[in-house]
C-alpha cells in the first residue's frame, strides 16, 4: 500500500475546503463565501484498499486556514497552523485562483514553499470561471519559479482534473502504512463537527463582520438510538452582535437552529433536539484562555 499525508494551503477563500469535500465525495469541511471560513486544520482520509488490478491507498488531506496577515490572535495563531502543516506533509497542494501579482498573500505563501523540499504541486483552481488567457497570466509566473513539480488548473466546485490530480498525488507517494482504518474519513469526533456545522449556518445566516467574532461550544451531548440532544452556546464579542444573531422576535437563531438541525440528522442518522444560546464573552480573540479553551491553540 501507497499512503501519506497531503497539506491543502493557499490564501483564505481560494476553494480548499471544496476541493477537499470533493476528494472525499462527501462533506468533511464547512465552506462559505465568507473568508477564513476554516479555523482547524481538517483531516479527510481518502483509503482505496488493495485489488486485484490495483495497490491499495490512503491519502490523509490537510485542509488548513487560509494564510493571511492576522489582525487578532486567532489570525495569527490560524496562519501559524497553516504555516506549521508544510512541515510535517508529504506533499503540498498549493491552491490559487489568480495572478500572483493579485496581492501579497500568494507571493508570501510561493516564497515560503521555496524554501521547503517537500514535494508540491500547484492547484489553479476556480477554472470553470477563467478565459484561457486569464488561466495562462496565473500559469505562466509560476511555472518560471521552478519549485511545483506540477500544476493543475481544476474546478474544486465542478470536480473537474480532480480525479486527475488524485492520480499524480498517488503516484509521487511512496509504500507505507494504512494510517487509519479503511472505512474511516475523518479522525474528528462528532462533537467538533457539530459545532462546525452550527458555525457554518452562521456564516450563511449572518452579516459580514459578525460571524469572524463568533465561536461555538457544545455544552451538553447525548445520545440514544433515535434521538441525540445537543445543547451549544454561541459566543460573540459584543452586545449589539447578541442581537443580530437572535434577531427580532428570535427568528434568526431559529432559522440558523433549524437549517443546523436538519443538517445534523443526516450527519448523525438520529433526530436532533438542538438548543442554541447565545453569549458575550469580550474580545476573545485576543485571549490566549479563550483561543485555547475553543480549540484554536495549544
Amino acid at each position: 500500500m501507497k499512503s501519506g499525508f497531503i497539506g491543502i494551503v493557499g490564501r483564505p477563500n481560494v476553494g480548499k475546503s471544496t476541493l477537499l469535500n470533493n476528494i472525499m465525495g462527501e462533506k468533511i469541511a464547512i465552506t462559505s463565501d465568507k473568508p477564513q471560513t476554516t479555523r482547524n486544520s481538517i483531516r479527510g482520509i481518502y483509503t482505496r484498499e488493495d485489488a486485484p488490478e490495483k495497490e491499495g491507498v490512503q491519502m490523509v488531506f490537510i485542509d488548513t486556514p487560509g494564510i493571511h496577515k492576522g489582525r487578532n490572535k486567532l489570525g495569527v495563531a490560524m496562519t501559524d497552523m497553516a504555516m506549521n502543516t508544510l512541515k510535517e506533509v508529504d506533499m503540498i497542494l498549493f491552491l490559487v485562483d489568480g495572478p500572483i501579482d493579485k496581492g501579497p498573500g500568494d507571493r508570501f505563501i510561493a516564497e515560503a514553499l521555496q524554501k521547503i523540499d517537500t514535494p508540491k504541486i500547484l492547484v489553479i483552481n476556480k477554472m470553470d470561471t477563467m478565459a484561457p488567457e486569464d488561466y495562462l497570466k496565473i500559469y505562466q509566473p509560476y511555472e518560471e519559479m521552478g519549485i511545483f513539480n506540477d500544476i493543475f488548473g481544476t474546478s474544486a466546485l465542478q470536480g473537474t482534473n480532480v480525479p486527475e490530480l488524485l492520480a499524480r498525488i498517488e503516484e509521487s507517494l511512496e509504500e507505507g502504512p494504512m494510517y487509519f482504518p479503511a472505512d474511516m474519513i475523518t479522525d474528528y469526533p462528532e462533537r467538533f463537527l457539530v459545532s462546525e456545522v452550527i458555525r457554518e449556518k452562521m456564516l450563511h445566516y449572518l452579516n459580514e463582520e459578525v460571524p469572524h467574532g463568533v465561536a461555538v461550544e457544545i455544552e451538553s451531548y447525548k445520545e440514544t438510538p433515535k434521538l441525540t440532544r445537543i445543547g451549544a452556546v454561541i459566543y460573540c464579542e459584543r452586545k449589539s452582535h447578541k442581537g443580530i444573531i437572535i434577531g427580532k422576535q428570535g427568528k434568526k437563531l431559529k432559522g440558523i437552529g433549524k437549517a443546523a438541525r436538519l443538517e445534523l440528522e443526516a450527519l448523525l442518522g438520529t433526530k436532533v433536539f438542538l438548543e442554541l444560546f447565545v453569549k458575550v464573552k469580550e474580545n476573545w480573540r485576543d485571549s490566549d484562555f479563550d483561543l485555547a479553551n475553543f480549540g484554536y491553540k495549544e
